[in-house]
Order: C-alpha cells, then structure tokens, then sequence
C-alpha cells in the first residue's frame, strides 16, 4: 500500500454515490451505529460531541436520539455529506454546528470546550500509520476527563488467509443486504465491479490506507487512553476505543 494521504479521489459524486449504496455496503450498519453510541458514556447537558467524517448523517442522527441534549459538531470534506448531516440534525432538533475539514490537516483538531467523544466511522482509514497515531495523539488532548474515541473502520489483515476471509464474510453480507432489500443479488454484482471490496484488491486506491486492529489499539494506549477496546469486529470492519483517564 502507498503511503501517500492524498483523498483527491474523494469527490462530491463519490459523496452521492455512498449515500446511495451505503446501506447495502457498509456490514451489519445498523449494528454498527448502537455500538458506537453505546460505548460512549452518558453525557451531561451541554456535553460535546464529535463526529470526524459525519458522511451522510445517519450515525449524528442515531447519537442525537440517544444524546438529545448534547451539542454535536459534524465535520466532514464533502458540502454534500455535511448538507445531509445537517437536515438530520435539524429535524432531530438538537443543538450542532458543521465545519469542512480535511481529515489530513491538524487545524480542526482544537475545540474552545473539552469533548465528551469523537466518533468516526470508515475515515480514519484515510490516514497512514503515522497519521493515525497522530490523530489519536491530538484527539486524547481535547478530551475531557473520562471522554472516549471511537472508531469504526477497516482494518488491515496481518496474513492473507484473514484477507481472504474478510473478503468472503464482506461479499456474502452485501449479498444478503441485497436479498433483503431488493430480493436479488444485483447490487452484490454492482459492489463486485465498481471495486467496493478493499480485500479483494487492496492496493487498488490509494486513498485507503488500513492499519492493523491491535497497531491502532496500541496508538491509542500510547496517546494516552485507557481502557482501550474493541467491542465489534465483522468482514474487516472493527469498533474499537480508549477513554481518556
């Protein structure tokens, strides 16, 4: 894999693009969301929380049912992803803000009020090793006491046998997605040729960049986390956090 971190693939089509296809792509999404809101601590009034990479909105949305009086911050690269982020927010009738960002740059990185959680989902895989560990180095600094990150996203495999299988158990749940949905495998073929499925070619994009669960664990303990965790693990995608002491 390249080491570059260049997201100049990612576009505002691409953005659509997700929107569209997310709920037959991303594994067990469903799931995935009440993970993530539930390894987050109750949050007192005003507490704030933060999504890096909101995409469409739907997690935003999930946290502001559970967190209703949170404030949240939405920060994301695409106007596209931020604009449905924002009309979830709206409608769920919390307080939030959105901001542009880009995920590689450190200038979104400070908050006037410590954070109560960051949350990401399928972004930080964007980064590389050392941008990463970075990441989690400047997120346990805006943390306040007993504040946690985190993170749902692609992992990599450490042998190619678990390559291989992450590749299978991720086809085999688009395939069920799609029979769910639609009652035939024609998104299932769709997801195998527009190349969706980073362990059947992973070196095919640049812009991904996965590191391995028990490395990135290992950066977070080393930003300063504790009680780092993982709490879900399916097709290459695993949910994994550290609480600030």
């Amino acid at each position: 894999m390249t080491d570059s971190t260049s997201t100049d693939a990612w576009t505002e089509e691409t953005s659509q693009h997700f929107i569209d296809y997310g709920s037959y792509f991303v594994p067990e999404r469903e799931v995935q969301m009440d993970t993530v809101c539930s390894v987050i601590p109750p949050a007192p009034d005003g507490a704030v929380i933060v999504e890096i990479c909101s995409g469409e909105g739907l997690l935003c949305e999930t946290m502001a049912q559970r967190f209703p009086r949170a404030v949240f911050h939405a920060l994301d690269g695409s106007q596209t992803m931020l604009d449905s982020t924002a009309a979830k927010l709206r409608a769920a009738g919390v307080s939030y803000q959105t901001r542009l960002m880009d995920i590689m740059e450190t200038d979104w990185r400070t908050f006037e009020t410590p954070v109560h959680a960051f949350v990401s989902s399928l972004a930080v895989h964007h980064l590389n090793g050392p941008g990463k560990a970075q990441l989690f180095k400047d997120l346990t600094s805006q943390l306040a006491p007993g504040g946690v990150v985190v993170i749902c996203d692609l992992v990599e495999a450490q042998r190619g046998a678990g390559l291989k299988l992450w590749e299978r158990h991720w086809d085999v749940g688009v395939g069920q997605r799609a029979q769910e949905l639609d009652g035939d495998d024609k998104m299932l073929h769709f997801f195998r040729d527009d190349g969706w499925n980073y362990y059947s070619a992973p070196d095919a994009d640049p812009v991904d960049m996965p590191s391995g669960l028990f490395d990135q664990m290992r950066w977070m303990a080393d930003a300063g986390l504790v009680n780092v965790d993982v709490h879900w693990l399916k097709a290459g995608h695993a949910i994994f956090s550290g609480v600030k002491g």
